[in-house]
């Protein structure tokens, strides 16, 4: 990508502040490259040293990266708010936003009459009992200890205030590779050192995780289930192996994000329990009951969480007890039960739908669980540019990767079944140029 913008600024905060103004105002786009250190510093009339310093700030800040051999470039979900994407054309078939199907979610309207309208006032207690009962119901049937737990504002939210709770910026994290976008941004912002870990179809594997805790981390994030983007859940024996693993390293700071909970498609398996010190299960409700409730409840164990609830207090104070009582509504009525389910197999049936289309072209692709399916593919902006032309929207694998090769993300939630064969088609066709096979 050609850089358009003119960095300005005569020492190393002007020059870091001329570049967040352009990637504030959308001139410096996710992706691009800043000038290599001495071009700019000849450019500016300062030493390089200057500059080094303005992309060491903006670096610890969560605004640039360094990308090997292609330089220094603009991360592509900054830490700051900017310009929204142009929205997908209305010929244009969406399938990249990760949105869950809003026919698969629990209307509000009821839940919200249930609601008593009186005003709560401060010093009552922060988290709603019947919510909290309702949660330790769900961890205690899945097997994970609900001795502590937290409601704060959706999944980043919890993962954000857990590592606060233990990290400083420098530590070294595990984290997924390829994993969720807003994970990688969050650790890059927190000034936290990634150790990539490969996965496979049954989650992390085992020897990379090995390798990261070599390096001494930290803290591990990962996704029990529905891993975004690549489909991955552990089954018991990965999970077993995890845990083995994990055991000689009790101090390091073990985080499961289960951001898609019941619609997942796959049972819940956790690496966590009292044989560790320090553990969070962030079990998050917006892809069972609508992106709109920022609402998940954190188990873990009991220093963690006293240091989220005591940071939570003298910030935010509290989630809001209005969405507090909805969430609780719907998790205790049947039929959003049902829908939940409904969802699930709906999920389910797309995802494999859609394997199985694109196995009879030769085309491999992945997604044991969740809401999308991902496909290596040799090269990701011919692939995205291709399928848009056939009238497909979906993800480049740029922002989910950190280490692994190139794919697609494919959200899957609203794909019709008699859409199946037609996009895995025009996807093979796109593929073919590239020398893959399929069939005719």
């Amino acid at each position: 990508m050609t850089l358009q913008y003119r960095i300005r600024g005569g020492t190393a905060s002007a020059i870091a502040h001329s570049i967040e103004a352009g990637i504030r105002d959308g001139r410096l786009p996710g992706g691009a490259a800043v000038p290599a250190v001495r071009a700019l510093a000849t450019r500016l009339a300062v030493s390089p040293s200057t500059v080094a310093s303005a992309y060491r700030t903006l670096t610890g800040r969560g605004l640039l990266h360094p990308d090997g051999r292609r330089g220094t470039r603009v991360r592509h979900r900054p830490p700051l708010p900017t310009r929204a994407t142009a929205p997908v054309p209305p010929h244009v078939r969406d399938l990249a936003n990760g949105s869950p199907n809003p026919a698969l979610l629990p209307s509000l309207r009821a839940a919200l009459a249930t609601i008593d309208p009186h005003p709560r006032s401060y010093g009552e207690r922060t988290n709603l009992p019947e919510l909290l009962r309702l949660a330790t119901g769900q961890f205690d049937h899945d097997g994970i200890p609900a001795d502590a737990l937290a409601v704060v504002g959706g999944a980043l939210d919890g993962i954000e205030r857990a590592l606060q709770a233990h990290l400083r910026p420098g530590d070294r994290i595990a984290i997924e590779d390829p994993g969720y976008p807003g994970v990688i941004d969050l650790v890059a912002a927190l000034g936290l050192v990634p150790e990539p870990v490969a996965l496979d179809e049954a989650g992390m594997a085992p020897d990379a995780l090995a390798r990261a805790l070599r390096h001494r981390v930290a803290a591990c994030i990962l996704t029990p289930r529905a891993q975004n983007p690549s489909g991955a859940a552990l089954d018991a024996a990965r999970a077993g192996e995890l845990r083995r693993l994990l055991k000689k390293h009790p101090d390091v700071l073990v985080i499961e994000d289960d951001h898609a909970g019941p619609v997942a498609g796959t049972p819940a398996f956790t690496l966590c329990g009292a044989d560790r010190t320090r553990w969070v299960v962030v079990r998050s409700v917006s892809k069972s009951l609508g992106p709109d409730l920022r609402l998940a409840v954190l188990s873990g164990d009991a220093t963690t969480i006293a240091r989220v609830e005591g940071r939570q207090i003298i910030g935010a104070g509290w989630v809001s007890h209005v969405l507090q009582r909805l969430v609780a509504s719907l998790w205790a009525d049947a039929a959003t039960a049902t829908l939940v389910r409904r969802a699930a197999a709906t999920y389910t049936a797309r995802r494999a739908e859609l394997i199985a289309a694109l196995a009879r072209h030769g085309v491999v692709a992945h997604g044991r669980s969740g809401l999308n399916v991902w496909v290596p593919v040799p090269e990701e902006m011919a692939v995205v540019r291709s399928l848009s032309d056939a009238g497909y929207a979906v993800n480049a694998g740029e922002r989910y990767r950190i280490a692994s090769g190139p794919a697609i993300r494919i959200t899957i939630t609203a794909l019709a079944a008699d859409e199946v064969a037609p996009l895995a088609a025009a996807l093979a066709a796109s593929l073919a140029p590239a020398g893959r096979t399929h069939a005719p």
